[in-house]
């Protein structure tokens, strides 16, 4: 258009949506977009429903219905120790991504600049960008993942206003360690630094293992906005309910952008989250169900040629293709979805620079059947 400037000039259609369409094209088992191909709990929907014929289908308060912001409470101080003031330190969102914007929003200006840890979920950059700030961009290297604290820290300077992390991290499937968590803290401490902490995985953790949220960490949660999921967690990722969590000071501030973006959320489906939330078992509907489905697709995975790097989280799984082909990430996902008919996620989407590992991502969110069935097609792969 004549006369307009684009805030994001380099910014399209985002590698989910086109490879969602690609498989929707060709017909394709569809394990690269992060969602389950089964549904949300029957008990949930029924009561969803049985607060919609109660009639509370009006705006709900701008933070969130009380009941659910009590039952977060509750949550957080079961699994992470911490007692909050409720009505002052959590905000129900319109999902996690819209909690990440206005985080972002809340406390980016123009100038700032923002530490991000790649490979990075999509939606970081781009939020940084449209609100004037500039991305400073770590790389995590494969396979290991690991962050080494010296060069992390050369990235910092008084230009630094936030960090963004994100455990258990999509798309690698690893965990913060409580030591990366105590270095981190160090580092808050010393500069004057927020942490936007993306944490929607939570209740995913495998083998045993404990996800170490900033909430346990006070001198982070001090300067910390940590960000949750609802879809991700009850198997509904179509509802787009999360939450924020701060403290007073900042969650005053957030609520300034919140108001004036979506306002509320949902009533309904809040109100049944609520009283969802007072009868789940978390270990078992989330992450001993999605531990069996890691088991099952890596077993099943054994018999191909792809080779899994370790998944110690989320619902995704990195596999090397480097036995298989020589192609980019890109053109093999394509040819993989077109002549395999399983669709997947080239890891190289997540880099601002595009850098090729032979890495693709796959999503084991599925049914069992799903799975067995992707795998039958990937033993008979002959993409060169």
């Amino acid at each position: 258009m004549i006369g307009f400037r684009s805030k994001l000039p380099e910014v399209g259609t985002t590698i989910f949506t086109i490879m969602s369409a690609l498989a929707n094209r060709h017909n394709a088992i569809n394990l690269s977009q992060g969602f389950p191909d089964f549904d949300c709990p029957t008990r949930l929907k029924e009561l969803v429903k049985n607060y919609m014929d109660r009639g509370l289908n009006q705006y709900a308060p701008m933070a969130g219905v009380p009941e659910l912001i009590s039952q977060i409470g509750k949550k957080i101080q079961l699994f992470y120790g911490r007692s909050l003031d409720s009505d002052q330190e959590i905000t129900v969102t319109a999902g996690a991504t819209q909690a990440l914007f206005t985080v972002i929003s809340t406390l980016i200006h123009e100038g700032d600049e923002a530490i991000i840890l790649e490979p990075a979920y999509d939606s970081y950059i781009p939020a940084v960008q449209v609100n004037g700030g500039i991305p400073r961009l770590y790389r995590l290297k494969p396979p290991a993942f690991k962050i080494e604290w010296d060069s992390f820290k050369s990235l910092i300077n008084e230009k630094t206003k936030l960090i963004i992390i994100n455990t258990p991290h999509n798309p690698i499937g690893r965990i913060w360690k409580a030591s990366d968590m105590l270095t981190l803290e160090q580092i808050v401490r010393d500069h004057n630094i927020y942490v936007l902490s993306d944490e929607v995985y939570e209740h995913m953790t495998y083998d045993e293992s404990v996800h170490e949220s900033i909430l346990k960490y006070p001198g982070i949660y001090e300067k910390g906005f940590a960000v949750f999921s609802f879809g991700k967690t009850f198997h509904n990722t179509g509802w787009k309910i999360g939450y924020c969590v701060a403290r007073p000071e900042l969650t005053g501030e957030f609520r300034k952008i919140h108001q004036f973006n979506v306002f509320s959320v949902n009533t309904p489906i809040q109100y049944a989250l609520a009283e969802f939330m007072d009868e789940v078992n978390y270990k078992r509907t989330v992450t001993d169900y999605y531990q069996k489905k890691r088991d099952f697709f890596k077993l099943q995975m054994e018999e191909t040629r792809f080779l899994p790097l370790d998944c110690q989280g989320t619902y995704f799984c990195l596999f090397d293709y480097s036995q298989v082909s020589n192609l980019n990430d890109m053109d093999f996902v394509q040819r993989l979805t077109i002549e395999q008919k399983v669709a997947a996620i080239p890891l190289s989407v997540f880099y601002s620079d595009h850098r090729q590992d032979c890495l693709i991502r796959f999503c084991f969110a599925k049914k069992e059947s799903t799975l067995e069935t992707a795998v039958t097609r990937l033993k008979s792969l002959k993409i060169k």
